[in-house]
């Protein structure tokens, strides 16, 4: 049985019984017939279904072994009083065909909870529609204003290349694969990048690569990995970064973009891991390898100085009971020390590290620096730094994952020297 609720204000309940095998028009008639003239010509049944003010009398019965029972419901509109006393007038329907029988009121229901549910259910539904157009409404918003923004910015290199706008005045570049991958760029704040839109490298790129430092920053998929054999086939790189595995630089998000440009690696190194050869490196028409010269220093000793100035490889460095004395005494002090034939020179933070070795890494090796001790873990980047400040062996808690044993650096653990 349904009962609309929307329809009246209150629901009556009844329960009925019967000795007997009966059915729904027996039921129908014994209450009309037996409430008939009982309250007045004002609450009598057949005229209060004429007006709206009743229902239809609603009956679900079942037999079993020759009995019966089931349940009455009629929807009242009228007002609490008059729809107590019919309820309680249904009470006197004792015969149900020839069967005996027993009524009895289980329930008077407000049906206009149940109306309630269904406003507070329906504005819920408005409600969540509203919040969600005003929200994609809102972004839509940012979103356009952004991207017109970036389509602003974006430029056309020597014409025809997408480009950052400050690719030509910055002393630095990233070459990029498309369009997608500097609008991304864009973005995040970055202007100095420049797409090769594919394979077959642009001249212009070319040309540009032999005046600035370059980083190539490619997607991590089969397609990034040509591109990267190409631009050192034709090209001036200085370094390497690539997005994760089986992403594209357009579509990563500003932490990816910052830690993949952090994390870069040297163009010679790259090659050395991927145990590829630069074509062409013994030729006249190749550049040798540079440091940006504008800012008057150069980190790169000519390929052309004299044999005379080479130095020879270093020995490896034995373990020394020193170098467990410092190690013990660093220990969760998060300090780097280094050593100049096993008496301390210095001692830094491991925060400020690799910048102490970039700016003061001449100063070490002209004092006789060799080893480095550390309350931390050896990692690719400290095996690029050392070199430059004549370290040959470095001390610490435990080493990180390599690609290969670095080649004339002897590397200890607390576990080594234990």
């Amino acid at each position: 049985m349904n009962i609309d609720p929307t329809s009246s204000k209150y629901v009556i309940r009844a329960s009925i019984r019967a000795n007997g095998v009966v059915n729904k028009s027996d039921v129908v008639g014994a209450v009309f017939g037996q409430t008939e003239g009982l309250l007045g010509d004002e609450l009598d049944l057949r005229d209060l279904q004429k007006s709206g003010r009743m229902g239809r009398v609603e009956v679900d019965i079942k037999s079993d072994k020759g009995k019966s029972k089931g349940e009455i419901e009629i929807s009242s509109s009228m007002d609490q009083v008059e729809t107590s006393v019919f309820a309680a007038a249904l009470e006197t329907v004792e015969r149900v065909g020839p069967c005996k029988a027993t009524v009895k009121i289980v329930a008077l229901e407000d049906s206009r909870t149940s109306k309630r549910e269904v406003i507070i259910e329906r504005a819920r539904s408005l409600l969540i529609d509203l919040l969600q157009d005003s929200r994609s409404a809102g972004s839509t918003i940012t979103d356009t204003v952004r991207q017109a923004l970036q389509t602003e910015e974006i430029v056309r290199f020597k014409g025809k290349l997408p480009a950052g706008p400050n690719v030509e005045s910055s002393d630095a570049i990233i070459i990029v694969e498309g369009r997608g991958d500097v609008l991304n760029l864009l973005k995040h704040g970055i202007k100095n990048a420049v797409a090769v839109e594919g394979t077959n490298i642009p001249k212009e790129v070319v040309a540009l690569t032999k005046e600035k430092t370059v980083t190539a920053f490619v997607d991590g998929d089969r397609g990034g990995e040509m591109i990267i054999q190409e631009l050192l086939q034709i090209a001036e790189v200085d370094f390497i970064a690539r997005a994760p595995s089986n992403t594209e630089v357009e579509h990563i998000t500003h932490k990816q973009i910052m830690k993949c440009l952090r994390d870069k690696t040297s163009a010679e190194l790259f090659m050395e891991q991927n145990k590829w050869a630069r074509p062409g490196s013994g030729t006249s028409g190749k550049k040798t390898r540079r440091s940006p010269a504008k800012k008057g220093k150069s980190n790169d000793s000519p390929k052309s100085a004299a044999p005379a100035k080479e130095v020879p490889p270093a020995e490896p460095v034995a373990a020394s009971p020193v170098f467990l004395k410092q190690l013990d005494e660093l220990q969760g002090s998060k300090n780097a020390r280094f050593l100049a034939s096993e008496e301390l020179a210095d001692e830094v933070s491991i925060s400020g590290l690799q910048d102490q070795l970039e700016s003061t890494g001449d100063t070490y090796k002209k004092n006789g620096v060799n080893t480095l001790v550390m309350d931390g873990i050896i990692t690719q980047r400290l095996i690029e730094l050392v070199p430059k400040a004549g370290i040959t062996a470095i001390v610490a808690e435990k080493k990180g994952p390599l690609p290969r044993d670095p080649v004339g650096i002897t590397m200890f653990t607390r576990e080594d020297l234990s």
